[in-house]
């Protein structure tokens, strides 16, 4: 009787296209483990409920946070900036070669060329833009610029001026801050950056006045081109430097009071006369 059952389950599954499992040596029967449907029906889609194709995982839940990324470091000066900071920051790049004007304290278009030029060749992000990265591998390239580092090229705060400018009308000029101060009763009317001689050549202090005035002169003695000269003691005198232009303190005078700023010199002559004081002092 078993047997007859068996064959009869086989014969429907046949017709039906079910696979049954066959019976055990005990006689009892097992469920289904795989039901193939007939060759005409097409296969239920399955779509997970973040949309997207059938074989597709579903997507991670959104957390809403942002990813790890790494913070860009924080830029410290970039164009536009200016200060003492940024005079030691042109200051250094001067040290490496990668800055040959100033430091004028103004982070301008040459400032932000060498920052990048300084960046990529180290293999940082050319920004042009002085970052803690950027800042800290300068440091460990350059030593501490001292204070005519920071003012090769002038821009120097001038000190107090002497007392014996107070009174008249005075060129007063100061060796320890660098700076020529005119004066006219105790008012300052404008103030430049002058350097001074050499140590074999040194510039005299104590008080004189001016006795001549060379709007184009030329020195007999070292054949240089010595404009806007207002002569003050024996052959030395104020007068606009070319070579203070260019190099700053890096150069010295053979003993005269060199301007580098043509422009205020020229107005200072224009302004200057035979008999005016002439203070130099440290």
């Amino acid at each position: 009787m078993g047997r007859a059952i068996a064959a009869a389950l086989v014969a429907l599954a046949a017709v039906t296209g079910c696979t049954v499992q066959p019976s055990d040596g005990d006689g009892k029967r097992r469920s289904p483990v795989h039901i193939e449907l007939p060759s005409g029906t097409p296969s239920p889609a399955r779509t997970p409920t973040g949309g997207g194709s059938p074989s597709a995982a579903p997507a991670p839940p959104d957390d809403g946070k942002p990813s790890a990324a790494a913070a860009p470091p924080r830029v410290l000066w970039s164009r536009g900036a200016t200060g003492r900071d940024v005079r030691e920051l042109q200051a250094r790049l001067r040290q490496v070669a990668w800055l040959f004007e100033g430091p004028t304290g103004t982070y301008g278009e040459q400032t932000e060329r060498a920052v990048s030029g300084f960046q990529g060749k180290r293999g940082l992000p050319r920004t042009g833009r002085t970052d803690t990265v950027t800042w800290q591998r300068l440091l460990g390239m350059t030593r501490e610029p001292g204070r005519w580092d920071l003012y090769l090229m002038g821009g120097q705060p001038a000190d107090p001026p002497d007392r014996r400018c107070t009174t008249g009308r005075v060129l007063c000029i100061d060796k320890t801050s660098r700076t020529l101060r005119w004066m006219i009763d105790g008012r300052t009317v404008s103030t430049m950056a002058v350097r001074f001689g050499s140590q074999g050549t040194p510039t005299r202090e104590g008080v004189f006045s001016v006795y001549w005035k060379s709007r184009d002169h030329v020195s007999t003695l070292y054949d240089s081109p010595m404009p806007y000269a207002m002569f003050f003691s024996g052959g030395q005198a104020v007068h606009y430097s070319a070579d203070f232009a260019a190099r700053g303190y890096a150069g010295a005078s053979h003993g005269c009071v060199n301007v580098r700023d043509e422009a205020a010199i020229a107005e200072l002559y224009a302004q200057v006369r035979n008999g005016d004081k002439v203070v130099v002092s440290w």
